[in-house]
């Protein structure tokens, strides 16, 4: 196996072009013809990670934080982390992979992994992403029809949710005359000509549309396919922030947070208290997603699990929704176990041998001094 299938692996889950636009995802250093065969997992990049994935011959590590999301303007060996963790990989031949905001942002990515792990059911996403979607309308005649729809839904279009192969059809009839220079399939140059056409409607993420519309052009039987784009408004049910979903049963507040430490194995926690005394349903969103506590509470949600929470943030939840700080690096860890999954499967499925093993060492920056242990206040 090569690196750059491991990669088409992770990003058919969760596309690139998902991913915020400022961020720094995908392949961060290494070469994508390079062989695999151990696959380290791990939340960062860091010196222990890169030492580790070095004494025990690992050929690429795949992280969740990118190894470059600001520029790099020095490498010095001699003098910074990063430069000799670059320097190590390097003279390793060690590759590095980053799903980031883009595996943040796909079903079964890190929020939803975070919903499972505390043992929510009837998981959605917490807020769907817009702007990521356009409308593909193209003219076909109604024999081909078939023909280039096929060749749409294979490069990726028409995708709505579980379903494949979603699309819209209406006759029409359509008309043109080629000129002296045109090699019309249908009638001949320089008439006028009226044909049964079928009007296909399908709905393209953003970051495929270039090879739907290829695969359009090839699979369509005139010189000069007509076809739209629109850009659509729509939120888009395939990708989203957060995950909500419902407890078995409701909770007392000093449960659910003892749940929420059991399950993150965290010893303390930080949270604002809220209106419900017994907790059923719950949002979810690994990482910083303090911005989503509004939406949780317009969902009717009785808590909302997420990490880096400013005071005035906790200020503003008081009294609105039991608003939990589990930390940044317990509620996205969350989602190596699931990465390993996947990649433990595909491996299978192509009888690969492929070892993936998740770095089980913290490299979480964070430490708790917990001074008082006793009834919660």
């Amino acid at each position: 196996m090569k690196v750059k299938e491991v990669i088409e692996i992770i990003e058919k889950w969760a596309p690139p072009g998902v991913a915020w636009d400022r961020d720094n995802v995908g392949l961060q250093i290494g070469n994508t013809e390079n062989p695999v065969s151990r696959v380290l997992l791990s939340l960062d990049v860091s010196e222990n990670v890169v030492n580790y994935a070095t004494e025990n011959n690992f050929n690429l590590i795949i992280s969740h934080h990118p190894l470059f999301f600001f520029p790099v303007k020095k490498i010095q060996f001699n003098s910074d982390t990063k430069s000799k963790i670059i320097k190590k990989l390097i003279e390793n031949n060690i590759s590095v992979f980053s799903a980031h905001t883009n595996l943040d942002f796909t079903k079964e990515g890190v929020s939803y992994q975070l919903a499972k792990k505390l043992g929510l059911s009837k998981i959605q996403f917490l807020h769907n992403i817009a702007d990521k979607q356009y409308k593909l309308v193209v003219f076909v005649p109604s024999e081909f029809k078939d023909k280039v729809a096929n060749a749409i839904f294979e490069a990726g279009g028409g995708i709505i949710g579980e379903y494949e192969k979603c699309s819209f059809e209406i006759k029409g009839t359509g008309t043109f005359q080629g000129s002296e220079k045109s090699n019309p399939v249908i009638g001949t140059k320089q008439n006028f000509e009226k044909v049964e056409e079928i009007r296909l409607e399908v709905l393209v993420d953003n970051w495929k549309l270039n090879g739907v519309i290829k695969a359009l052009i090839s699979s369509h039987p005139y010189e000069e396919p007509a076809y739209d784009i629109y850009v659509l408004k729509n939120s888009n049910v395939n990708y989203g922030e957060g995950a909500i979903g419902e407890l078995n049963a409701p909770m007392k507040i000093k449960d659910f947070l003892e749940l929420v430490a059991s399950k993150l194995k965290i010893p303390a926690i930080r949270y604002a208290k809220g209106k419900s005394a017994r907790i059923k349903k719950v949002a979810v969103c690994g990482g910083t997603c303090s911005s989503l506590v509004n939406e949780a509470i317009s969902q009717n949600a009785d808590a909302f699990v997420t990490a880096d929470i400013k005071y005035h943030e906790f200020q503003d939840a008081e009294g609105k929704i039991l608003f939990i700080d589990a930390g940044h690096y317990e509620t996205e860890n969350t989602v190596l176990p699931e990465v390993k999954r996947k990649l433990n499967e595909y491996a299978k499925s192509r009888k690969e041998k492929l070892t993936v093993k998740i770095y089980r060492q913290s490299t979480n920056p964070v430490n708790y001094y917990i001074k008082y242990k006793g009834e919660m206040k």
